[in-house]
């Protein structure tokens, strides 16, 4: 095969299909554990962490940004939803890529889902570590100032990795043994795993209902006056930044839109659990669109009565949900938010981990990686050392590298995998309108090529050029190892079901 024909040779889709019967790993999700594996990545990390900086940015137009971001996620995730239901395989937008596209192209968003799965564990790691430090400080514990957050020392640019300061550096420790701990749990089984992600999901999105319903008493409309302080605002939000220890802001609606983006990462995570649904055709379609759409509206809803509560130059950046609510006089008010920012960032660091190895097992599976890290424990059924390894590798990117940096490459690697998956659509309605598909996107072309244009039009005009520096700059490590390895290692023809392929082609 000429090296081009490498590049973008494709998995056999049938192949995938019948590989989608095997039982290698347990079968035991149903559609409701996708709806919450789903909301156990988007509510939490991204309301918690981002909505005070957004409103900061945005002012009340801040809904206007959330909008934004949720109409991209929506054509990405009807597109999901078809090629999930028609290839339900582990590896979300890696596989649709492979069956689509290409190798070479599979390649690259396999790594972009890194940014998506891998990285966004580690900011809301270190969201849920100074949730845990003010409530142990409550209490009269205080960590040392070296453990408490993470603030890398360097005396030259980022790229110039030898004037990094280790010695002077901060660390968040509590953010790092936090993702060590979830790694464990995902190891021991995904049943247990999806169990506790589902108390967590009702702890915060129980504490969402407590914020709105007791925030709406406080609530004036005249905080809504000049909506649009900030206009569409700053394209370039973190342009110039030249170290990790700027506090730049980002301003505008635009600008927000892309920064909140990272509150709707999540409702792709069903798709990396494809091959532990008892019915994927059914259960990937409702876990996508399903949590999506409740996101949505519990975003919408809690950003209105924040604004409604207080005026929005008052929004503080830290805790803003339970400084609204002091007015109330209620201190159990405030600490039934607390423990729902402490389950939600909990469940979505789980969920994320979760998706990331999943995404790793695939890869190997697929020799994109060494097969050996796709090994499957005989007693639990997970790919522990995929698990393990992604749980270390977070853990470190969480101890170190401050939370504005995490958030604006968890976006970057989103919304270059939402416009993969939705050129993928595309393609296979052309090439292979024959294959069954027991959910369709509606209005193809239209709504397919809407999401590619809202996907790069947030990731060019709303994302930093530093940014754009480190995505690319990884990429090319990336491609550097898949021209050394994968390429050569990978044979999509050699994808092949084990049991009875014959039987299952029929």
């Amino acid at each position: 095969m000429s090296f081009f024909r490498q590049l973008v040779a494709t998995t056999n889709l049938e192949h995938l299909r019948a590989l989608a019967k095997r039982k290698i790993l347990r079968r035991a999700l149903s559609a409701r554990d996708l709806v919450a594996i789903g909301l156990g990545t988007m509510i939490g990390g991204g309301i918690f962490t981002t909505i005070g900086t957004a409103v900061k940015g945005a002012g009340p137009a801040v809904i206007v940004s959330y909008l934004l971001a949720a109409l991209t996620s929506f054509f990405a995730a009807l597109c999901y939803a078809e090629l999930g239901s028609m290839v339900p395989i582990a590896g979300s937008a890696y596989t649709y890529a492979y069956a689509t596209l290409g190798k070479l192209v599979a390649w690259i968003i396999g790594f972009a889902l890194i940014f998506e799965y891998g990285i966004s564990a580690a900011p809301v790691a270190q969201q849920f570590s100074a949730s845990f430090q003010d409530v142990l400080k409550a209490a009269g514990i205080a960590l040392p100032a070296w453990a408490q957050q993470s603030a890398l020392a360097m005396h030259g640019a980022w790229w110039q990795f030898w004037s990094w300061d280790l010695l002077h550096s901060q660390y968040d420790l509590v953010a790092a043994l936090f993702v060590i701990a979830l790694s464990f749990v995902l190891s021991i089984g995904i049943r247990e795993s999806a169990t506790a992600n589902n108390i967590f999901v009702v702890l915060k999105i129980g504490a969402l209902l407590v914020f709105i319903g007791a925030g709406a008493l406080l609530f004036h409309g005249a905080n809504f006056h000049d909506f649009a302080p900030m206009g569409w605002g700053g394209l370039k939000p973190f342009g110039g930044m030249a170290d990790f220890s700027s506090a730049a802001q980002p301003y505008g609606i635009v600008a927000i839109g892309a920064f909140v983006f990272f509150s709707y990462i999540g409702f792709d995570t069903a798709t990396t659990t494809a091959e532990e649904c008892r019915n994927p055709q059914y259960d990937i379609p409702m876990g996508v669109i399903g949590s999506l759409a409740i996101g949505t509206l519990l975003y919408c809803a809690t950003a209105i009565v924040l604004l409604g509560a207080m005026p929005w130059s008052a929004v503080p950046v830290k805790d803003p949900l339970v400084v609204a609510l002091a007015p109330l006089h209620q201190p159990w008010v405030g600490w039934i938010v607390t423990v729902g920012v402490l389950a939600g960032t909990t469940s979505v660091a789980l969920a994320s981990l979760l998706g990331q190895s999943r995404i790793f097992y695939v890869m190997a599976r697929d020799k994109m990686l060494p097969p050996a890290v796709s090994y499957v424990h005989p007693k639990y059924k997970t790919p522990i050392y995929t698990t393990l390894i992604t749980g270390a590798a977070v853990a470190i990117l969480a101890l170190i590298i401050p939370l504005v940096q995490l958030l604006n490459l968890v976006n970057i690697g989103t919304l270059s995998a939402f416009s993969v998956v939705c050129a993928g659509v595309l393609y296979l309605r052309a090439k292979r309108p024959d294959i069954p598909r027991s959910f369709k996107v509606p209005f193809v072309p239209l709504f397919p090529v809407l999401g590619i244009v809202m996907s790069m039009f947030l990731a060019i005009f709303g994302l930093s050029t530093l940014t754009w520096e480190w995505f690319i700059g990884a990429m090319i490590v990336g491609l550097i190892f898949f021209f050394s390895y994968g390429f050569w290692k990978s044979k999509p023809e050699e994808i092949r079901p084990v049991e009875e392929p014959e039987a299952l082609l029929e």
